[in-house]
């Protein structure tokens, strides 16, 4: 988008100094494109939090609808990690994100970066709520330190 240009929600685009993308590794070898452009209007965009089918990692048959936070794109696929309001003091794949109104109890949230999620857009089930940009580059940078 150019600078000005109006988004998807009506809204000028900041202005300032264009921005590289960031990318991270996918675990297929792929690179994920990183965008933080959540525009909570219906579709599921970069920087929200989410509602999907996620598998157990024990047990890839079963699973349950949980909170995801989309990183970014990749290929035609959105790219998640899965929150959870466990937190597993000392494992380096869980980032802090706080709370948020994905979670009714307002609990605090992790995010798992251990679990890159392929999600074709369709098997999103709602948005939950913008996550916050500190928050979001939190796992972002945990992300690309686990390269």
């Amino acid at each position: 988008m150019a600078i000005g240009d109006r988004g998807r929600s009506g809204a000028l685009a900041p202005r300032g100094p264009a921005v590289a993308a960031r990318t991270v590794p996918a675990p297929d070898g792929e690179r994920i494109v990183v965008a933080y452009e959540p525009d909570i209007d219906g579709a599921p965009d970069p920087g929200e939090v989410v509602w999907a089918w996620v598998s157990f990692e024990d047990d890839p048959a079963e699973g349950k609808d949980r909170p995801v936070v989309v990183i970014g794109r990749w290929g035609a696929a959105l790219a998640g990690v899965p929150l959870s309001s466990r937190d597993r003091p000392g494992d380096p794949d869980r980032v802090p994100v706080g709370a948020g109104k994905w979670d009714a109890q307002r609990r605090p949230s992790y995010a798992d970066v251990g679990r890159v999620l392929r999600l074709p857009p369709a098997s999103v089930r709602r948005e939950g709520a913008a996550l916050d940009r500190r928050a979001f580059d939190r796992v972002i940078d945990r992300l690309e330190q686990r390269g």
